[in-house]
């Protein structure tokens, strides 16, 4: 069961504005084992809307925390790049917080410690919070201190209650994937320290939209934000932003950094940056139904252009493969209708999704290996927001004369340099 959306995730207000249909899809991440594919998959309606009063862009099919969470198959630690790109925003916030032994950091939905590891072996406490049972006994085994809950206003009031207030709060790609956002950024609110910063990573609509990310948009993914959003958002809950940074991971982000707004003192306040990235979405058109329109004719585009190319190489005789089994495929594959007609398998490092299949295309999922072993002609990056540590993790397949095709924004084909 799913829950249709009239209303505004954020502010509550209604007539959303329809931005794109990609149909109904699988769950993004709901990988198959072979005794599943002959059972009916469940599908959900996949509508990306705009909401005018307070410009968050969002989806309107609701599926339920349970069933997409408690058991996870993305692992945070299987990207070499996003383990360093956490410890490198550790170690600043150490540094600029002055953080010790007598501080507290909390991460929401923290995963398997990737983050919270690099805060653990400075001496400084940690407390996760991850939802996905198996994921959670992952960050326990590496020595994390993890609840495994939803995090939200009651799970905070009850932390507090046990003196549980935060130095730094994390929440990391998270407040797109929570039903309740009024509710966790409450959360966030009631337990940060008077003076504690609350450090907040989301993908960035913008930069969504101009690379024409659409895969990007799944099931877990309910909200895609602008800082517009985020600001409106965080000012209704006692929270001012005091400062933010624009990011290339994930194919574009945002890091915020939130105080209590009744703090004595905001560190770190960068209050030009933030009144100049407003001002740079008024222009753009952040409240501006037409900027986010003309993103449903960008897709069919690509996809056009995309199943052209493919279609092209097979017609030559090319035999063609996947690299990531990542829910941004997913939503790709199935929106495109790619699948075993084109695709003869795809890996993934992850040992968790080897051997299983992937949603709707029903695409044997094995190692990374497999691509020197088997030689496919060209490779379609599904992951492609790991494009470089891909390229160089399959730097033999590439010098054996494998060619990797990038989808986003256009169809790029990349191949040995020398």
């Amino acid at each position: 069961m799913s829950d249709e959306r009239v209303s505004c995730r954020a502010c509550g207000s209604g007539g959303l504005i329809t931005v794109l249909s990609l149909g109904a899809t699988p769950l993004a991440n709901a990988l198959l084992t072979r005794e599943q594919l002959d059972h009916p998959e469940p599908r959900y309606p996949l509508v990306l809307a705009f909401c005018q009063t307070c410009t968050l862009v969002q989806i309107t099919e609701t599926v339920p925390p349970e069933t997409l969470f408690r058991e996870y198959v993305y692992f945070s630690s299987v990207s070499e790049a996003l383990v360093r790109h956490a410890e490198e925003n550790v170690r600043n916030l150490i540094s600029s917080r002055n953080l010790g032994r007598g501080s507290m950091v909390i991460e929401v939905a923290s995963n398997d410690g990737y983050l919270l590891q690099h805060y653990r072996r400075a001496g400084i406490p940690v407390l996760g919070i991850e939802p996905a049972m198996n994921i959670a006994r992952a960050a326990e085994e590496k020595g994390i201190r993890t609840l495994c809950e939803f995090f939200g206003a009651e799970l905070a009031r009850q932390l507090a209650a046990q003196g549980y207030r935060a130095d730094v709060i994390h929440a990391n790609n998270v407040l797109a994937h929570v039903a309740d956002l009024n509710g966790v950024v409450d959360g966030i609110t009631l337990l940060l320290k008077d003076d504690g910063v609350a450090v907040i990573e989301v993908p960035y609509v913008k930069d969504l939209i101009d690379g024409v990310e659409f895969d990007t948009i799944y099931h877990e993914h309910l909200c895609y934000f602008s800082f517009t959003a985020l600001e409106r958002l965080f000012r209704r809950h006692r929270l001012a932003i005091v400062d933010v940074q624009r990011l290339s991971i994930h194919g574009g982000s945002l890091r915020i950094f939130a105080t209590r707004s009744d703090a004595v003192s905001c560190p770190g306040d960068n209050a030009r940056t933030t009144r100049q990235l407003l001002a740079e979405e008024a222009d753009w058109g952040v409240d501006n139904p037409v900027f986010y329109s003309a993103f449903g004719a960008s897709v069919e585009r690509l996809r056009h252009q995309l199943l052209t190319l493919l279609r092209g190489l097979k017609a030559e005789g090319k035999r063609i493969a996947a690299y990531g089994a990542s829910a941004k495929g997913s939503t790709l594959l199935n929106y495109c209708g790619i699948g075993r007609e084109t695709l003869e398998f795809v890996v993934d490092r992850s040992k968790v999704k080897q051997g299983r299949f992937t949603p709707g295309t029903h695409l044997h999922i094995e190692a990374t290996e497999r691509l020197v072993e088997l030689m496919p002609d060209y490779v379609l990056l599904l992951t492609w927001n790991f494009v470089q540590e891909i390229l160089t993790q399959q730097a033999e397949y590439l010098q054996r004369g494998g060619r990797f095709i990038t989808p986003l924004p256009d169809p790029q084909i990349t191949e040995w340099a020398g």
